[in-house]
């Protein structure tokens, strides 16, 4: 994969959100030229709960991204899971693989961060250029490089179209996945789909050391009203503020009929006056967004073009987190392409690149299929409020629980939970 005379770099990274970014940063220290191209101008938002699990931290470290608390973090020891009549906290296990500990930074700084990060490293990324489509080779119908057009801060039209080219291209685009699209790889509809709204208020929870899970949500009182679909959570970012929202999951990518932000007003009408949830107090308005899961785009590379993050359905199902795998999905993504540069030949190039399918299908793919047994099983309002009521206070239930909620467990030994676990995702077939 030597870069022709004609490319404008090794590789082209479509996107710039934590997957994209952290692409660019691991092709860059590996001596590649990295192209960067995302739609927007950061510092931007985006639709999250700004919670990171023990495993997006691991990801973090391996980066050499600065985490401690002067750098913006706050820490938080663990989950605090709250339904069935049960409040109960769970610190993250104590892992060899993974920390102990979660980080929170709102998406708007965090984002910004890594893409210095990649900056530093040496990848070049051009804001405002939104891309419009793959370039094809005529001949063998692989993608060659990228369309795009400059755009302004209201991401309208601001220049003539351009072309970049590259021999290989990450589609780290987010839900649409246009790149994907445009190569016909259509959305699967037996994976599970999540949806998630939120916003955040000014609040003295600010500081709260724990990541809070409601797996409840109620219309009035508690345990007096109607039960609500969906489950919520509170955040606490450490600089004034909390990141509130609630979402649902389905088995299948259905469209549903649930006004979520209705729903967001009737939880938070519940919610204690001490904690001033209320519109006063609330920052910016309530924004949802899609959560594609288990890998429910595939192929994950075909014809020079390798799909990371939600472009590829990587959001987990057992607790909807992206950020960790989409950054560990491009991690994978620049070994190989770092590996097909060096490679002597188009069909030895190729045998390289063809890596990424399968060793994201060992690393998750088992762990996915569960995920989507879970969901099976969870959509079903009484199943999980008997689960909620008499498991939540069962301990061996709530390590499983815990490992499983903080996507974390000892892949090669550990104790019996975490043999049990790997066990169970070698057993079922991959996603």
């Amino acid at each position: 994969m030597p870069q022709l005379h004609d490319d404008d770099a090794d590789v082209i990274v479509v996107g710039a959100g934590p997957g994209g970014a952290t692409a660019a940063h691991y092709c860059a220290a590996a001596g590649l030229k990295v192209l960067v191209l995302e739609k927007a101008e950061f510092p931007r938002d985006k639709i999250c709960g700004d919670g990171l699990t023990p495993r997006a931290v691991s990801e973090l470290v391996k980066m050499g991204v600065p985490i401690e608390e002067n750098d913006g973090w706050i820490r938080n020891k663990g989950l605090r899971v709250i339904g069935g009549g049960h409040r109960l906290e769970l610190e993250w296990p104590e892992l060899s693989s993974y920390p102990s500990f979660g980080l929170a930074k709102a998406r708007t700084s965090f984002d910004q961060l890594l893409v210095e990060h990649a900056r530093s490293t040496g990848a070049e990324i051009r804001e405002r250029m939104n891309v419009t489509g793959p370039v094809l080779d005529e001949r063998t119908g692989r993608v060659v490089g990228v369309t795009a057009r400059p755009v302004d801060g209201n991401g309208r039209r601001a220049g003539e179209e351009q072309t970049f080219r590259a021999p290989v291209v990450i589609a780290a685009d987010g839900v649409s996945a246009r790149m994907a699209t445009a190569l016909g790889i259509a959305k699967r509809d037996d994976r599970p789909m999540g949806v998630a709204v939120r916003t955040y208020f000014t609040t003295p929870r600010h500081t709260d050391p724990w990541m809070e899970s409601h797996l409840e949500l109620w219309e009035g009182k508690p345990h007096e009203s109607a039960l609500l679909p969906g489950y919520g959570w509170i955040f606490a970012l450490g600089d004034g503020s909390v990141n509130v929202g609630l979402g649902s999951v389905s088995s299948r990518a259905q469209a549903t009929k649930i006004d979520y932000k209705d729903l967001f007003a009737t939880w938070m009408k519940n919610a204690p006056a001490e904690w001033e949830f209320t519109p006063d107090h609330q920052l910016g308005p309530v924004r949802g967004a899609a959560l594609p899961m288990a890998f429910n785009r595939k192929p994950l590379y075909t014809r020079g073009l390798i799909l990371v993050g939600d472009a590829g359905g990587m959001v987990s199902p057992f607790n909807g987190e992206g950020i960790a795998y989409a950054m560990q999905a491009a991690r994978v993504a620049a070994d190989v392409v770092a590996q097909a540069r060096s490679r002597g030949t188009a069909a030895a190039r190729e045998k390289a690149l063809e890596r990424y399918p399968a060793i994201m299908s060992q690393d998750l793919g088992g762990y996915y299929r569960l995920g989507t047994m879970f969901v099976k099983i969870i959509e079903h309002p009484q199943i999980m409020r008997l689960l909620t009521k008499h498991g939540l206070p069962r301990p061996l239930l709530m390590r499983f629980t815990i490992k499983l909620l903080s996507d974390c467990y000892e892949p090669h030994g550990g104790d019996l939970v975490d043999r049990v676990i790997a066990g169970l995702t070698k057993v079922v077939p991959a996603a």
